[in-house]
């Protein structure tokens, strides 16, 4: 049998110094954690809603879903040590800390979080047939990204993406999405993006921002993210604090079939197989695209959200009203 493969000693340094920082962060016991005191409309309307302050009282590995769907999470791999004393906004809750634990060492045991049945999600129904979807959060970037790729024999060769959150589609693996936001090549540039498949059987589209991502996502500081997603008419959009970021469609021509499918142009009939958050494969069978960073109220909803409530859901959280 063929020992483990390990990297350089100076990667396995770096990542002995990554976990030393990341114990100094305060965790969360399970019954200390505490919800955000914040109620905004697009929280109650989201399909599935996350503040992680909500804990299975049953299994404090498990995020309970504050939207109207009852999806739980599982913290994959790091359980409720995955939460952590980090404020996305005034009066927020405990946050989420996902990323790669040995990247020194091909592994399987990146924290990230999601869910993931190969029938389909019935809880996420609502997905069903939709209009279109909206992917939005707080981030903040908190180690060294694009994480190692520990998927190759190459000591220095890194993910071609950073995984954020997203809902996949019905036929998927635990990579393939509906609805995804994400960091991720593009001509050979990493790029924040908004990708989405209206068809589970077609192709992608990706909505991808023209400022450089270290720009958009400065490691240390949160940031308020949103991708939105119009099936019916083939749009998409990012938003970065509330505000619309300049960007251009990557895949040319007509990916999500419209012109040669009948209106009105929804999703497939199917319902998604789950939600991946911080990396893909939610139910824990391969790492890939691991994020090193922190989220918190993660919102999954079943329309394109417009730019105004966008922009109003970001004020309602960082001024109260």
């Amino acid at each position: 049998m063929t020992p483990p493969r390990t990297r350089r000693y100076s990667l396995a340094v770096a990542a002995l110094a990554a976990t030393a920082s990341l114990a100094a962060a305060a965790t969360i016991p399970a019954q200390a954690a505490r919800p955000s005191t914040l109620h905004t409309p697009l929280r109650a309307q989201a399909v599935a809603a996350y503040d992680f302050g909500h804990p299975d009282p049953a299994d404090p590995g498990r995020e309970r879903d504050i939207g109207r769907s009852g999806t739980a999470l599982s913290l994959i791999n790091g359980g409720s040590a995955m939460r952590v004393t980090d404020e996305a906004y005034p009066g927020a809750s405990p946050a989420l800390q996902v990323r790669q634990q040995n990247p020194a060492t091909a592994g399987n045991d990146d924290w990230k979080a999601g869910t993931w049945d190969a029938e389909g999600m019935s809880s996420l129904d609502a997905f069903r047939s939709a209009r279109g979807a909206t992917v939005m959060g707080w981030f903040k970037m908190t180690g060294d990204n694009p994480a190692l790729n520990s998927n190759t024999a190459n000591p220095s060769d890194r993910y071609n993406a950073i995984g954020l959150a997203g809902v996949l589609s019905g036929t998927s693996d635990g990579h393939a999405v509906r609805a995804l936001l994400e960091l991720i090549q593009v001509n050979g540039e990493l790029k924040l993006v908004a990708l989405g498949r209206r068809l589970d059987s077609g192709a992608s589209q990706t909505f991808a921002a023209d400022a450089p991502w270290e720009e958009l996502l400065p490691r240390g500081e949160w940031v308020h993210l949103a991708a939105t997603f119009d099936f019916r008419d083939g749009t998409l959009a990012l938003y970065r604090d509330g505000k619309p970021l300049d960007g251009f469609y990557v895949t040319p021509g007509d990916p999500w079939e419209l012109a040669t499918t009948p209106a009105p142009h929804r999703a497939s009939p199917t319902d998604p197989r789950g939600i991946k958050i911080g990396g893909s494969f939610p139910q824990n069978t391969r790492e890939n695209n691991a994020c090193d960073c922190r989220m918190d109220d993660l919102l999954f909803l079943d329309r394109p959200v417009p730019a105004g409530a966008v922009a109003a859901e970001y004020r309602r959280m960082t001024r109260g009203h």
